[in-house]
């Protein structure tokens, strides 16, 4: 039997590459670690002041293809309205477009499913 192919959504249109279980786990990690720290920018720690700036979250995957993951905390007013940079590549092409995070956190989870 086949590995299920991770399929990402993005704002126009969608991609599906090799993935794997296990790499999709560490990803979800990732992408739950950039919720809190989205939430922790979006509640300002001190009321009317700056909120802490928060480190961006850089995931990156090497298999039979390359896939970057990238998204700055602090630019985004809620885990809502964030979206992610995605560079995934191999040896023949190149595709670098953004996501909203809340869709690549879905299609993370779906995939995980179908793995399981």
């Amino acid at each position: 039997m086949s590995q299920p192919h991770l399929t990402l959504n993005l704002v126009e249109g969608s991609v599906s590459c090799q993935f794997t279980a296990q790499a999709a786990q560490n990803l979800q990690a990732e992408l739950a670690n950039l919720l809190e720290r989205l939430k922790a920018t979006a509640t300002k720690a001190v009321p009317g002041g700056r909120a802490t700036p928060q480190p961006p979250m850089e995931y990156r995957y090497t298999g039979d293809i390359f896939l970057e993951i990238f998204c700055n905390p602090n630019i985004w007013s809620s885990p809502f309205a964030a979206k992610v940079l995605i560079t995934l590549r191999d040896d023949r092409i190149r595709l670098t477009t953004e996501a909203e995070l809340s869709r690549l956190i879905e299609d993370v989870n779906q995939y995980l499913e179908q793995v399981s």
